[in-house]
């Protein structure tokens, strides 16, 4: 969880540079939580979150991207 914790910790305070690394990070850090989970607990529907997550974190961090570029 220290990863985790730190990505929010920038996504709170950092500079927009380091809020958009930070939000990508945490994405990344979800996925990998998310898949370990699946193992773990041997259900299929965690791994179809994870995978799910995946597919929209580079739309969302797009989208944020632009937002940051046109407001502030």
């Amino acid at each position: 969880m220290p990863p985790f914790t730190l990505a929010v910790m920038l996504a709170w305070r950092g500079s927009p540079s380091q809020r958009f690394a930070a939000y990508q990070f945490a994405g990344t850090v979800t996925v990998l939580i998310l898949t370990l989970m699946a193992f773990a607990t041997d259900q299929a529907s965690i791994t179809d979150l994870a995978l799910t997550l995946v597919l929209l974190s580079l739309p969302g961090t797009m989208l944020l991207a632009v937002f940051l570029e046109r407001w502030i």
